[in-house]
């Protein structure tokens, strides 16, 4: 008995023991990057689990003056998975010119990743009125970019005077895609002598038509303290305010057509492009009937996700049946600009053994940076099918018949008599300890699992939404506008509708209740399928006859209803440049 004792508590305490202890990963990344010599920017490191240790920054003295420092942490739970991040951010000012390497920081025994950031001359000799409080500055990077290429838009409010409160339109441009990057970033600088707070944002904009176009000037409209003498004319107010409104320069861009060396089908202008493929197990030793799923993977920085194109296009043997998930389409919007990601994964099943080749995956891109035709590939795949017996049996044979042939001329070690009783007794309770554990847990299962829903009204919908989608798709494909129409004024009769029958609002409140026309979708969509749905309605109802393309429509069309899964906490409401 107190064997099964020990034995027990040994199976208590492994169960509750770590399985294996890991060290806390932590990443460094920069608000901004490259900075002025004279420019404040934050440092920021991550960690993915709690460190073994509190931070020790004394490492960054040698290049970096810190003037401040912060932590955070942030808990989450999702799909039964626990995660947690801890954030440590620095705000610091370069000591040197050049680029600098945040070196790696001790946290105990764990231990960050170093890091890079180019610092440059500090800016000088600006054309700007040191006498001003209060000004605008914007810039666009290239000026002369390709068409659907990225323009990173920068805007930089600098002041010297306390502002109670201050809001800053959107860019405004026609026929372009116009993304906001991330948070606005916060720093000091000096220009000819004179301290100026900076309040920094980034935008990713991309034309989609070449020609001259012109980026309207922004305005500010901002609440400036004009004094701190008390007001006798109320209680507690201590300071007054005026109004003042500035606005920036505009801002034209040259947008170039696509080059003639251009010879993809599909124009597609990125600064970098990875592809790339995965399989869940062996390719050359596929089992007929059984599944083995390949995973193809583009991803594109400076770029939108609408622009990438399908990856799974090549035909396969009719002895391959291929069974393709729904793509998974990602951005991030980093401070440097868009990143868009693009995953297919497909489960191929051989019904006859044999040899198989998938056909090469080619994407020809244009490299905004080399200003270069290239062409991301994955070659020509070979995969080997086995029948199921001939991958296993002889294997089995092999193994079991000369153990059956050497068993009766191997004598067996003769087993103490006292001691096997004993043994049987402590494993009988191990295994009804263990079986009554199961039976619990297969219990508890059973009466949390929740009953099964029936078909409902909502995924007849879902089922009528994919159709419209699948007969747009079609239209556009066959330039066919009067199909197009028709399946785009389904597909918002089921995407506006809520399941009591009432049409619901998205963007524009009451306006969602009469989704009859290709006018009232439009509204409800972002800049670029609004002008491609309006383009539509113009071709089907103006004089002119012009002959009307549907690529362009589809693109945009996808890129919607990527962006509402992807941006899903976006707000409409005008932001307020400052947090106060």
């Amino acid at each position: 008995m107190n064997a099964i004792k020990k034995l027990f508590f040994l199976l208590l305490l492994l169960s509750f023991a770590p399985a294996v202890v890991l060290a806390a990963q932590i990443s460094v990344s920069f608000d901004r990057n490259p900075v002025g010599l004279d420019e404040s920017f934050q440092i920021i490191f991550t960690a993915n689990d709690t460190p073994d240790n509190d931070p020790d920054f004394t490492p960054l003295e040698q290049d970096f003056e810190i003037l401040g420092q912060s932590q955070s942490s942030n808990s989450s739970w999702i799909n039964g998975k626990s995660s947690k991040t801890i954030q440590w951010t620095l705000n610091v000012m370069a000591k040197h010119l050049g680029s600098l390497t945040v070196p790696p920081v001790k946290f105990g025994d764990d231990l960050s990743q170093p890091g890079s950031i180019l610092v440059t001359e500090a800016t000088a000799n600006k054309a700007v009125n040191t006498d001003d409080d209060l000004f605008l500055e914007v810039e666009a990077s290239p000026q002369s970019p390709y068409v659907q290429s990225q323009v990173l838009y920068t805007v930089r409010l600098y002041r010297r005077i306390e502002i109670a409160q201050a809001a800053l339109n959107e860019p405004e441009l026609g026929d372009a895609v116009i993304e906001k990057l991330g948070d606005d970033s916060n720093y000091n600088t000096q220009i000819n002598g004179v301290n100026y707070l900076v309040t920094e944002r980034k935008y990713a904009i991309f034309p989609q038509k070449s020609g001259t176009i012109t980026i309207k000037p922004l305005a500010l409209t901002a609440e400036v303290i004009a004094s701190s003498r008390p007001n006798f004319n109320g209680f507690f107010n201590s300071q007054t305010t005026k109004t003042k409104k500035i606005l920036s320069k505009s801002v034209t861009l040259e947008v170039k057509p696509a080059p003639s060396t251009f010879t993809g089908k599909h124009w597609l202008s990125a600064e970098q492009l990875v592809l790339k493929e995965e399989w869940s197990g062996d390719n050359q030793q596929m089992k007929v009937g059984e599944p083995l799923t390949r995973t193809l993977t583009l991803l594109a920085k400076g770029t939108t996700v609408g622009q990438l194109p399908e990856l799974n296009v090549g035909k396969v043997d009719e002895q391959l049946k291929t069974y393709p998930d729904q793509p998974v389409l990602q951005e991030q919007k980093k401070p440097e600009g868009l990143i868009a990601f693009r995953e297919e994964k497909i489960a191929i099943i051989p019904s006859k053994a044999g040899f198989y080749k998938l056909p090469a995956i080619e994407i020809p891109w244009f490299n905004s940076q080399s200003q270069k035709m290239e062409i991301a590939k994955i070659p020509e795949t070979t995969i080997t099918a086995l029948e199921a017996a001939v991958g296993t049996l002889p294997d089995m044979a092999a193994s079991v018949a000369p153990a059956t042939a050497q068993q009766p001329q191997k004598a067996e070690a003769p087993t103490p008599i006292a001691s096997q009783p004993q043994q049987q007794n402590i494993w009988l309770w191990v295994s009804v300890f263990l079986g009554a554990g199961w039976l619990a847990t297969l219990a508890y299962f059973l009466i949390k699992r929740p009953a099964k829903k029936p078909v409902t009204e909502k995924s007849e919908r879902e089922m009528r939404l994919e159709d419209s989608v699948k007969n747009l798709k079609k239209a556009c494909a066959d330039n066919n506008a009067a199909a197009a129409k028709d399946a785009l004024l389904v597909w918002g009769r089921q995407k506006y509708i809520a399941r009591d029958g009432v049409y619901a609002a998205s963007q524009s409140g009451a306006g969602a209740a009469n989704v009859t026309s290709l006018g009232a979708i439009a509204e409800q969509s972002d800049a670029r399928l609004r002008d491609e749905i309006l383009n539509l309605n113009q071709v089907l109802y103006g004089k002119s006859a012009e002959q009307w393309q549907g690529k362009k429509l589809y693109q945009a069309f996808v890129e919607n209803k990527a962006r509402e899964k992807i941006v899903a906490t976006d707000d409409d409401k005008l932001e307020p440049l400052y947090r106060l």
